[in-house]
C-alpha cells in the first residue's frame, strides 16, 4: 500500500477511534471533517450544553510532504506514540503544536 494511502487510514482509525469513545449527548456531537483530497484531517465538539455553546477541536492531523503533523491533540493520549505502535517511523511525524526551535529536543521529526 502507498505509504500516503497507509497514513490517510491510520489518521482515520486513531479519530474514528476517539469520536466511538466521547460520549454524544442529545446536544453535543462529535463530529470527523476529513478532506483526504488536501490531507486534512480533525475530529472536533459541535453543539450546546445548555445556553453555552460547545465547538472545538479535540485532535487535528495534516499531511504534508509525506509527513504526519499533529497540529492539535486535546486528549490525555500521546498520539505521536501510537503512531509509532502502529508502524510509522518516529522520522514521519512532525509534532506540529511544538515550535520549531522545541522539536528538535523530540524525538520525532523537526520538519
Amino acid at each position: 500500500m502507498d505509504k500516503i494511502k497507509h497514513y490517510r487510514q491510520l489518521i482515520k482509525q486513531i479519530l474514528t477511534e476517539h469520536a466511538q469513545n466521547i460520549n454524544n449527548t442529545d446536544t453535543v456531537n462529535s463530529q470527523l471533517i476529513i478532506d483526504s483530497e488536501n490531507d486534512h484531517y480533525q475530529l472536533a465538539y459541535v453543539g450546546w450544553q445548555g445556553d453555552k455553546r460547545v465547538f472545538g477541536p479535540v485532535m487535528h492531523f495534516d499531511i504534508q510532504n509525506g509527513k504526519i503533523w499533529i497540529q492539535y491533540n486535546g486528549t490525555e493520549e500521546s498520539v505521536a506514540e501510537r503512531l509509532v505502535e502502529l508502524g510509522v517511523p518516529t522520522s514521519d511525524i512532525v509534532i506540529g503544536f511544538h515550535s520549531p526551535f522545541k522539536r528538535q529536543f523530540t524525538s520525532y521529526a523537526v520538519e
